[in-house]
């Protein structure tokens, strides 16, 4: 325990800084690296399962859809006479998310076509990469996509980070303390529905505070913090189920006293997608 607490009174500090004040390309670059840690770590749980993905494929695959995200981010709307016109800043051009699925998609087929090896393993192989993908990648990717957000980008992306990092903090003491019900037993048997509720209240009230700080409503803003924490209390149930699938207790070693990369972020996989995705249909007009 002490070791996790002194891991993350260094990390914590680090990654505020890097948010508040490295340029969106450098801030996007961190959480490529990030996320390509986390998504070795998902390629060894699918190879304790029989699958062999294609590393480095995927690999270059999901560096591209963090461009993508962040030349998305440096797009413009300006008002102009007789409609809105939209202009891209992004260094290089911009480039689409599907464009970059596609072109997976096509890259995933040539190696399957051109293997030497066992065809039943080109199904499996197919089937992680495109999980990691899509599971890892992908999700994770719309932290940079927050931090394009005119105005508000690295606030929303601190949001993100806090809702995730207060609701885990008060789930584990309220969990110790008060849990009782055991939420999923079969994947977490520690976690409880007390704990969850915990980390449920722990992030609405970083929505308030929030709200209150960046001077929006605070309904919305209680909304928006509310479904970015199931989306992350969601996020690492099915990082348990992979694990568990796995017969492993952690995605690896990497980050000491949390386990591997993967585990400390498995929350803010799932919850950064939805935090960009509410704030568009609760927010965005204000």
């Amino acid at each position: 325990m002490l070791l996790r607490i002194l891991t993350a009174a260094v990390l914590i500090p680090v990654v505020v800084l890097l948010v508040w004040f490295a340029p969106p390309l450098v801030l996007a670059a961190a959480a490529a690296i990030v996320g390509g840690l986390a998504m070795f770590e998902f390629f060894e749980l699918g190879e304790r399962l029989g699958a062999r993905p294609y590393r480095k494929w995927t690999t270059a695959c999901s560096a591209a859809l963090f461009y993508a995200q962040y030349s998305l981010g440096r797009v413009e709307i300006r008002s102009l006479s007789g409609g809105v016109s939209l202009i891209s800043n992004a260094v290089g051009g911009l480039l689409q998310i599907e464009a970059v699925l596609l072109i997976f998609l096509l890259g995933c087929v040539s190696i399957g076509l051109a293997t030497q090896g066992p065809l039943q393993e080109v199904l499996p192989s197919v089937s992680i990469s495109s999980a990691a993908l899509l599971f890892v990648a992908l999700p994770l990717s719309y932290l940079v996509r927050l931090n394009g957000i005119s105005m508000v980008g690295r606030e929303l992306v601190l949001f993100t980070l806090c809702l995730i990092w207060a609701g885990d903090i008060l789930a584990y003491f309220v969990g110790r303390a008060l849990g009782r019900v055991p939420m999923a037993p079969a994947l977490s048997p520690r976690k409880t529905w007390e704990g969850a509720l915990g980390n449920l209240f722990a992030s609405l009230l970083v929505g308030v505070l929030f709200a209150r700080w960046m001077e929006i409503d605070i309904i919305d803003m209680m909304i928006v913090a509310g479904l970015g924490n199931i989306a992350g209390q969601m996020g690492d149930l099915i990082e348990s189920a992979f694990k568990r699938g796995a017969c492993v207790k952690d995605s690896g070693s990497m980050v000491p006293g949390h386990g591997g990369m993967y585990d400390r972020i498995d929350s803010l996989i799932l919850a950064a997608p939805v935090v960009w995705a509410a704030y568009q249909w609760f927010l965005r007009s204000q």
